[in-house]
């Protein structure tokens, strides 16, 4: 049976904000697992990237990203506001939205970290480079452009999640109580096992990642 988009945007709402008071005294307590929330991470690769000038001043911006382990990968100009604040002040924070539904908020992986600008000719971008990685960002020529560069971003402790660790039917009862955390340090890479470079586009929820 095919739906059109307002029912599905319906439907979609219905599942997280209907019925909530029938449930209003159930506390749920997410618990994401680190290889699971990892495999989120890598199997996405867009996500927004704040960050904030010498002044304080705050900036946003959605990027696309690649995964090497828990560490982020982003192409930029050295002249994008971005990398001129990076260069002021190395910390940021990153957003990640993990899509479980094809309509509906999604669930989300936040952190804070730094970041650390990297030339294109700088050793450890070739050499992953050369590894087969970071493909998807630099596919289009970015390794050539004068004034292009990587960003190197590394989460610092603890990774949030919102809706990980717990079943659609779950967040949809208690969405209030859907915040998580996990320590993301000594996580194998999930590229390891999924293969370099995986990605999968994940619309229908799996393993509640």
């Amino acid at each position: 049976m095919e739906m059109s988009f307002p029912a599905m945007a319906r439907l979609g709402r219905l599942s997280f904000t209907g019925d909530m008071s029938e449930h209003a005294n159930v506390l749920t307590k997410p618990q994401p697992q680190p290889r699971q929330v990892a495999q989120a991470i890598d199997r996405r690769s867009f996500c927004t990237l704040a960050t904030a000038s010498a002044a304080n001043h705050p900036h946003v911006a959605g990027v696309l990203y690649e995964a090497v382990g828990t560490t982020l990968y982003v192409s930029t100009h050295r002249t994008s506001k971005k990398a001129r604040n990076i260069a002021r002040n190395p910390h940021v924070a990153v957003c990640i939205p993990i899509r479980r539904l094809p309509v509906g908020p999604p669930s989300t992986v936040q952190f804070q970290g730094t970041a650390e600008i990297l030339a294109a000719d700088d050793p450890r971008i070739l050499e992953l480079v050369e590894a087969g990685h970071l493909k998807s960002i630099t596919a289009h020529g970015e390794l050539d452009l004068p004034d292009g560069c990587f960003l190197r971003i590394t989460p610092a402790g603890k990774v949030n999640t919102y809706g990980l660790g717990m079943s659609l039917l779950e967040l949809r009862r208690d969405p209030i109580n859907a915040g998580g955390s996990v320590e993301l340090t000594g996580v194998p890479w999930s590229g390891a096992v999924a293969g370099a470079g995986f990605r999968q586009p994940l619309l229908v929820d799996r393993m509640g990642a």
